[in-house]
């Protein structure tokens, strides 16, 4: 049997707290009553729902062996995400069934891997087919949804946490979401050109986030009426964004913030196997993309992004600094906010798994350290200096 404890300040209230695990559980968590370091932080995991690859591992490849999933999780985990959604993007409908039911098997067999992904993100094929709406999707695989395709998403995962993007303008889109929802599967809007309309229809129906908002839309949008002002405009929608300061500036960032209320909104990488690796040449699927210093990832020869090459730690230090506030005040929006629109536990109380973070920042709040602990036990170690 195990026992631990350990003496930090909490990351929300900044007083000092004593937390306590035994067996891979926390069993408690108090004021301290002996002093702490001033600059050690205690947070709970960083929480991804949309993770497309990470550390040179294409989680889209049809070969990808458990090893190499394993050795992507834990590079996500030193970078302080514990837990994410393994996230497949658009192919043959044939095809990404027998990639989901592939990946969901070696998750079953390794115990590291189902504490690890605790779900699942479908993103296509069921999206927009327009110009610009699609980003790096490819058009041509694109279909409409149906019962079927929803039935047999939840034959392959069972309960497991299953999140779906869809355009809700598809033909049999509506009734699909509402399918769905009966089915507990999240759906979120996203690579869509609906119109205000078919959005409130759509979250009628049960739909509750839109995908990495700012992102999928043609560069140039009419002023007056286009998917940005109709989807803040949308009530009951949850949004996700990528605070890279790439593909959301950070102009839009804060309105985007202060047109929603923080509940409203949660974060996330949109990480492709460049992520947490060396600039380079990498895949995402079928397609080729390159990377390079500036962590900007795009298809050789086109301005269009696919996915992007962000740490969840970086996503917490550029939220912050797009919106000229604290680490500690952006670190909810990659962990409690994200779980709560999922549904999953999450946080440092009692009986939930002792998973967190010790941070320490200087005192002008760069980061100089992070440690993550999983399950009771230490992450392997990486660098984490932040990455401008």
């Amino acid at each position: 049997m195990q026992q631990n404890e350990l003496c930090a300040r909490h990351y929300r209230t900044g007083e000092p707290v004593e937390l306590e695990w035994q067996d891979g559980l926390i069993t408690n968590l108090r004021p301290a009553d002996r002093p702490t370091a001033s600059n050690t932080w205690l947070a709970p995991p960083l929480l991804d729902l949309q993770v497309n690859g990470f550390a040179g591992v294409d989680f889209q490849r049809d070969d990808l062996a458990a090893a190499d999933l394993v050795a992507a999780t834990r590079a996500l985990r030193a970078s302080g995400c514990a837990r994410f959604l393994l996230t497949l993007v658009t192919d043959a409908w044939p095809k990404m069934v027998r990639r989901l039911t592939r990946l969901r098997r070696l998750r079953t067999e390794n115990e590291e891997l189902r504490r690890a992904i605790a779900g699942w993100h479908i993103e296509g094929p069921f999206l927009s087919a327009e110009p610009g709406f699609h980003g790096a999707h490819n058009p041509a695989l694109m279909v409409d949804p149906t019962p079927e395709h929803i039935h047999e998403l939840r034959a392959i995962t069972d309960a497991d946490p299953l999140l779906l993007t869809m355009a809700p303008e598809r033909n049999g889109a509506l009734e699909t979401i509402a399918l769905a929802k009966s089915l507990g599967v999240r759906v979120s809007v996203g690579h869509t050109n609906a119109s205000s309309e078919i959005l409130r229809q759509a979250t009628k129906a049960g739909a509750t986030g839109f995908t990495h908002l700012g992102n999928a839309c043609p560069q140039q949008l009419d002023r007056h009426d286009n998917i940005l002002w109709r989807a803040l405009d949308a009530p009951g929608l949850t949004v996700s964004l990528i605070p890279d300061q790439i593909h959301v500036s950070p102009a839009l960032f804060r309105l985007v913030h202060r047109a929603l209320d923080a509940g409203s909104i949660y974060y996330t990488t949109d990480a492709m196997a460049a992520a947490g690796a060396a600039p380079g040449r990498y895949t995402l699927g079928a397609l080729e993309v390159e990377v390079g210093v500036d962590q900007i990832v795009r298809q050789p020869g086109k301005s269009n992004y696919a996915g992007s090459a962000l740490r969840p730690v970086d996503g917490v230090w550029r939220a912050a600094a797009m919106l000229a506030g604290e680490w500690r005040d952006a670190w909810d929006g990659f962990s409690a906010r994200p779980a709560g629109f999922m549904g999953l536990p999450h946080g440092l109380t009692t009986g939930c798994p002792a998973d967190f973070c010790l941070v320490q920042a200087d005192e002008a709040g760069r980061l100089e350290s992070l440690r993550v602990v999983a399950g009771g036990h230490p992450a392997v170690a990486a660098d984490v200096s932040p990455r401008s």
